[in-house]
């Protein structure tokens, strides 16, 4: 695929001048498993996680919205794109804009979506579009956590997401128009320096070091069928890109690389 090409050819560019961590669309809030409800922060940004190195300045979101479900009732979409509040968010090296809001969350699945306003990577000339989410589940009775929610790139997970231990694996479907997208290239990074929601910015100190560079972006690829397999090494948060949905999707007459975003969080048995 075009994209695709484009992006590896990005990557093999930029490790002759610095470390290769990936562009990541994020959707933050601190738990994806909470015991009881309640008001949760939502934080949108667009960043590199693994080092938090550089937080890219984000548009108004084009759409952002939650699919509210509970056991076997129809999933509920509530549209929260006028709670947006405008923000900047401090990275290790800058700031950049973002998004604020809060969010009343109840027993349930809750399954917090984001298609972002293109950014432009001056650099290449290119756009980029990461369509984002992320589920919260509330008191541990799911919803329809497993079934798409219409996005036009999507990774759909076929394992919780919210329910993982340290040293299980992840399995999602990466999807193009609801169609599952064989052997799509997906992007894995680790949320490696813990958000201050207070201070609105990154914690400087990593949690862990990567050996070599390579260890910081990984690469997977899905089988026939859009599926990816990934073992979870360390509990904490984990962003699954798959890159280059779309090869002949433009923005303002600019190649745009059109993406699909999914986060997990993974916790240690103890």
């Amino acid at each position: 695929m075009k994209k695709i090409g484009f992006a590896m050819a990005l990557l093999a560019t930029l490790a002759f001048t610095a470390p290769v961590y990936a562009h990541f669309q994020m959707i933050y809030t601190p738990e994806a498993a909470m015991t009881k409800g309640g008001k949760i922060p939502l934080v949108l940004l667009f960043t590199h996680p693994f080092d938090a190195g550089y937080t890219m300045d984000m548009g108004k979101p084009e759409q952002f919205f939650v699919m509210r479900s509970r056991g076997e009732n129809a999933p509920k979409k509530v549209d929260l794109l006028d709670t947006l509040k405008p923000i900047k968010w401090e990275s290790v090296t800058n700031s950049g804009a973002a998004w604020e809001t809060t969010y009343s969350a109840r027993g349930g699945d809750h399954i917090f979506c984001l298609i972002p306003e293109p950014y432009l990577e001056e650099e290449e000339g290119v756009y980029i579009k990461q369509n984002t989410k992320v589920i919260v589940n509330v008191g541990g009775e799911p919803g329809a956590w497993m079934e798409p929610v219409g996005l036009p790139t999507e990774i759909v997970p076929l394992s919780k997401t919210y329910d993982r231990w340290t040293g299980q694996v992840f399995q999602g479907r990466v999807l193009f128009n609801g169609k599952p997208v064989p052997n799509a290239e997906v992007e894995v990074e680790y949320l490696n320096h813990a958000l201050m929601l207070d201070q609105k910015a990154f914690k400087k100190e990593g949690e862990v070091e990567a050996p070599q560079d390579a260890f910081g972006l990984q690469t997977i690829f899905a089988d026939d069928n859009g599926i990816f397999t990934f073992g979870i090494p360390r509990a904490g948060w984990w962003g699954f890109a798959a890159l280059g949905l779309d090869p002949d999707y433009t923005y303002k007459g600019k190649e745009c690389s059109r993406d699909a975003v999914i986060w997990i969080k993974a916790v240690d048995m103890k």
